[in-house]
């Protein structure tokens, strides 16, 4: 007879709100086990009867088939002292170390419960709220570790005997499904208009009312799981001409969720990996090609104006796949805010402040303890490699990541100043906050700092090590100061650029790499080690260090962020003192304000290598745009014209390969010079555009 002993499993990582215990307890029914599960705030802990070969069979299909959603940074087995246990159970989480755990994201419906809904007999028939195991709310409710429902917004929902009974049985993927609830025991819904009046709290009418609301061209906020996100129909220009009156933005794209894959497929070019992206856990904005803008069932020049691409998405909650099934058409679903302040998720905040951007309001009485906005990433058109744009909702804040190398040092990244986020790296794990915005908005930063609390308040920790952008004056390096002297930590000063470059040298796991690797940092503006703003920077790292091996050539930087939001004083200034473009930038200015610069740049003493404000002067040089509204849309202008010269194939014209710009290929001007040549020989914009795209690649690759 073989004998039994009794065995300890530890595992580490993203092993809470996605199923782990059961899923235990169910594989240790399979191999006829006696023993226990339970959460702690180190992980997943088990302790069962086994002799060796079962054990390493169990061990080995725990760690090689676990939950979906799970990720698993680490696990162990060892023997332990004998114990023999009479059956399998789940033992309730313990509150014991510090938690070290990694969060689990948000989740976006899964087809279990969408099914469910749909389904006239079941349960959960057009429950708005429906989750299990495998989808629903996760970080935006957590108030502390272990993930259990009486730490999150749940806390003061009571089930009913049916969710109970699901929730109690270790065969139901609603097992410890910590979001349980049904139409007996509800989540509760409310309209209101703009006034504070309730409209109406039947949950079916409610969905009929907002459907109407849709189809008579009014705005209607709605309560998601990050936040409040603005509503309308999407094929009613009128109305969303007056959602951008309402949130002062002008021209920045909206984006648009659609009913299903289908009406999706009719209006743009889908992708193998957009379609994975828009149905996958973390249901993002993916931005896409239209098919063809004049027969778009959208508005689409009031929805992205310009531009053929738009960001789209799928509903991801049960709220938002109902409404959208019964309305069966796309409607603008953009952050409920103003622009550039925070996505407001409070519901009396709600009611006060979204009543001049709304003219109804859906609220509800589950809590959102943290903010998100939605994520979007785009692929790139040829290789269709997927590009991070804004990380949030079903990403952060997770970040798991099996071959680095890292410290137990407690270690916290403060970031910079514009599209803000912050690290945590606690326990030798990686937290990597969500989107947090632009932090020279007031409300940003004090969201900023509610965030970063909350997060070491989970994690009971305090920072040995503070790493601070080097630019002074960002909120983020002077809040980095001041936790610093509070905790006395180390603080560090990290330069801009260097700093993007270490991510993707982590990011790759090229950091303990032999050969020198080259970095190509472009970027729009950082202050660099003599003092100057950075932004077209080649490096290179050789054992562990990080030197400038060359940048783009200086030009001058002069009205501060005035230049960031004016593309043609980017222009002025790449062209100061080049008679031959005179004659194309003056017109841009007024007769004041061209004697004034040319006084204030030759004063000047900053200085940029900024290839952000090469784009911005590229677009203002050809006419497409002198005074944006948002960030980066001169160089989505100039890039949409280089698109529309390639059209569906990447043909560059040997030409242009051949008889690059002259001198040295970091040559500001050189390259100003030749454009303006272009110019004025006439050639197409759209050539120019590509011309210029080109030439930043083929130059330096030389």
């Amino acid at each position: 007879m073989k004998k039994i002993s009794t065995w300890h499993i530890h595992i580490k990582g993203q092993v809470q709100g996605v199923g782990f215990r059961p899923f235990v307890y169910q594989l240790a029914k399979k191999f006829n086990l006696s023993g226990w599960v339970n959460n702690n705030r180190d992980g997943v802990h088990i302790g069962f009867n086994a002799n060796k070969i079962v054990s390493e069979r169990f061990y080995d299909e725990l760690v090689s088939n676990p939950p979906q959603f799970s990720h698993i940074t680490s696990h162990c087995i060892k023997k332990i002292s004998s114990e023999v246990y009479r059956d399998f159970k789940i033992l309730s989480s313990s509150n014991g170390d510090k938690p070290i755990t990694l969060l689990s994201p948000d989740l976006s419906i899964c087809t279990q419960c969408s099914k469910e809904v749909a389904n006239k007999t079941n349960l959960r028939y057009e429950y708005a709220f429906t989750t299990c195991t495998q989808c629903g709310p996760r970080y935006s409710i957590i108030k502390q570790l272990p993930y259990d429902r009486e730490n999150t917004a749940m806390d003061d929902f009571e089930m009913c005997s049916r969710c109970y009974a699901e929730y109690t049985d270790p065969m139901n993927r609603r097992h410890f499904s910590q979001t349980n609830s049904c139409s007996l025991c509800p989540v509760v819904m409310k309209l209101y208009d703009n006034r504070q009046k309730i409209i109406e709290d039947e949950p079916s009418n409610i969905l009929n009312r907002i459907c109407e609301y849709w189809s008579n061209g009014h705005i209607v906020a709605i309560k998601g799981i990050g936040g409040y996100l603005l509503t309308c129909d999407a094929s009613n220009p009128n109305v969303i001409d007056e959602l951008r009156r309402r949130k002062h933005r002008p021209s920045k794209p909206f984006a648009l969720m659609f009913p299903d894959m289908l009406s999706l497929s009719m209006e743009v070019q889908l992708s193998e990996a957009a379609i994975t992206a828009l149905e996958s856990v973390a249901a993002p904005i993916v931005l896409l090609q239209l098919k063809n803008k004049m027969t778009s069932a959208t508005a689409i020049q009031q929805i992205a104006p310009e531009l053929s691409t738009i960001g789209v998405m799928l509903p991801y909650t049960p709220l938002y796949q109902l409404l959208l099934q019964q309305y069966a058409n796309p409607i603008v679903a953009t952050s409920g805010n103003l622009s550039n302040a925070p996505i407001v998720y409070n519901d009396e905040v709600a009611l006060n402040e979204l009543k001049p951007l709304a003219d109804y309001l859906l609220v509800s009485n589950r809590e959102i303890i943290i903010s998100q906005d939605d994520s979007v990433v785009k692929f790139s058109p040829h290789a269709q490699q997927r590009i991070m744009l804004r990380r949030a909702r079903g990403f952060a804040p997770l970040y798991s990541t099996k071959h680095l190398s890292l410290p137990q040092t407690t270690v916290l990244a403060t970031g910079a100043l514009l599209k803000s986020s912050f690290s945590l790296l606690h326990a030798q794990n990686i937290h990597v906050s969500q989107y947090l915005g632009d932090t020279d908005n007031y409300d940003v930063q004090k969201n900023f700092e509610k965030t970063l609390h909350h997060f070491l308040r989970l994690f009971h920790a305090q920072p040995e090590i503070i790493l601070v952008d080097k630019h002074p004056d960002y909120f983020t390096s002077q809040l980095g100061e001041q936790l610093a002297i509070t905790w006395s930590s180390r603080l560090i000063r990290v330069q801009h650029h260097e700093a993007h470059f270490a991510s993707v040298l982590g990011e790759h796991n090229l950091l303990n790499e032999a050969e020198p690797i080259l970095g190509v940092i472009w970027d729009g503006a950082g202050l660099g080690d003599d003092n100057q703003i950075w932004g077209g920077e080649f490096f290179t790292y050789h054992h562990q260090c990080i030197s400038r091996a060359a940048h783009f050539d200086y030009f001058n930087y002069f009205l501060g962020d005035k230049m960031a939001y004016e593309s043609r004083l980017s222009a002025f200034s790449l062209c100061y003192e080049m008679e031959e473009a005179v004659s194309i930038l003056q017109p841009r200015f007024a007769a004041n304000e061209w004697s004034l610069y040319q006084k204030l740049i030759g004063l000047n003493k900053l200085k940029t290598s900024s290839v952000g404000r090469i784009f911005d002067g590229v677009a203002s040089l050809l006419g497409l745009i002198d005074k944006q509204s948002y960030q980066g849309q001169a160089a989505m202008l100039l890039e949409e014209n280089a698109l529309s010269f390639f059209k569906a194939a990447l043909k560059i014209p040997a030409a242009w390969l051949e008889n690059g710009v002259a001198e040295h290929y970091l040559s500001t001007r050189s390259l100003m010079k030749e454009i303006i040549r272009k110019i004025k020989e006439g050639k197409d914009l759209p050539e120019i555009a590509a011309w210029f795209h080109v030439q930043l690649v083929w130059q330096y690759d030389r």
